[in-house]
């Protein structure tokens, strides 16, 4: 167990190591003076090389490539006597504890700098992901449960009617939901439910989960906001969950200890839950973890469209701000929480099911 779990840890550093120098050089190839974009109108030509100077942007790419490491990695090498060096040991900035020194260099470990907003008047990514990341988690775990409990339910309905006129309606709706792309049927959502019937229904067409009052002073909670929201991101999941669940509890069904099960007089009701539901949930396990994490990073137009605060929502805006260490800093802890989400879904493997040995 331990050497596997080590094992995973290696790998994911190699895909986070991999997802940054993508991500770097990705973004770095764009064309556009960084500088430029964080003086705005206030530039002049003294300011420009005093921010060039201050970030980096005026060294070689490849040592623009090593600070950005150097920055994102919990263990660092840092400058502590040239104040005006780039990898100056700044603790305000770092938050970092010097494990050893050498020469004029100190080995540190520090919580991850993304560094700083282009836009936001220096405010820091990570504060800006801290801030934003809960609501985004909140609306994807929301969707997945929606997605999880109502797939299973019809899943197993379905299966139990093979062929017959349930069977081929629920289907045909989990065909719908599949094919519909989410930014569609957001916007079809919010304007059903949040403007036509609204009177009905009580939601509205945006707003997230705290409202500013109208004094701009207080703020109060507003869960009805997620409804809308949390049922159009989950509606993609729900159709793959649904045909999953058929299709290996069909197979479950068809196999031998069932008929004996049922040889044995067992009911049908605790050889489906009891038996049966249980060794067909491995499929439905890697869609609901594969789609809880793609939901985390395909919450951008769903968010965007009911103007829900999330991660989602802060990419869109710092996309059209060219606010690259925010986006830059966004990808990386999305694919940081994919890798994460892989290894506890393995585990969760051996847990469901007895014949799963991970070593």
């Amino acid at each position: 167990m331990y050497n596997y779990i080590l094992k995973k840890v290696f790998y994911s550093i190699l895909v986070i190591y991999g997802v940054l120098t993508i991500v770097f050089f990705l973004f770095n190839v764009l064309p556009g003076d960084p500088a430029r974009m964080m003086l705005d109108k206030r530039e002049d030509s003294k300011q420009l090389e005093l921010i060039k100077t201050k970030y980096g942007f005026d060294k070689p790419l490849y040592l623009q490539y090593f600070y950005y490491l150097n920055d994102v990695s919990i263990l660092s090498l840092h400058n502590i006597k040239d104040v005006n060096s780039f990898t100056f040991l700044d603790y305000k900035k770092y938050n970092a504890k010097i494990l050893f020194n050498y020469k004029d260099f100190s080995v540190v470990i520090k919580s991850p700098y993304l560094r700083t907003s282009f836009v936001k008047s220096n405010l820091k990514v990570s504060s800006i992901i801290k801030s934003t990341f809960p609501n985004t988690f909140l609306l994807a775990l929301l969707a997945i449960v929606f997605a999880l409990f109502f797939g299973l339910v019809l899943g197993v309905i379905s299966a139990l009617n093979k062929n017959n006129i349930i069977d081929r309606i629920v289907l045909y709706l989990s065909v719908m939901g599949m094919a519909l792309p989410s930014f569609f049927s957001a916007i079809l959502i919010a304007w059903i439910f949040g403007y036509i019937l609204h009177s009905y229904t009580g939601l509205s067409m945006t707003g997230s989960l705290y409202e500013i009052d109208d004094y701009g002073i207080g703020r109060s909670l507003n869960l009805k906001n997620i409804v809308l929201p949390a049922i159009t991101l989950g509606i993609r999941p729900l159709s793959v969950i649904i045909q999953l669940c058929r299709n290996s509890l069909l197979d479950v069904l068809s196999m031998d200890y069932i008929r004996t099960a049922k040889a044995k007089g067992l009911s049908n009701f605790l050889i489906v839950f009891k038996h049966a539901l249980r060794n067909s949930l491995n499929p439905v396990i890697t869609a609901v973890s594969g789609w809880f994490a793609s939901l985390l990073a395909g919450a951008v137009f769903v968010e965007y469209i009911f103007a829900w605060n999330g991660l989602g929502k802060e990419i869109v805006d710092a996309l059209n701000n060219m606010d690259l260490p925010v986006v830059m800093g966004s990808v990386v802890f999305i694919s940081l929480i994919f890798v994460i989400i892989n290894i506890l879904v393995d585990l969760i493997y051996a847990w469901v099911d007895p014949r799963v040995r991970i070593e």
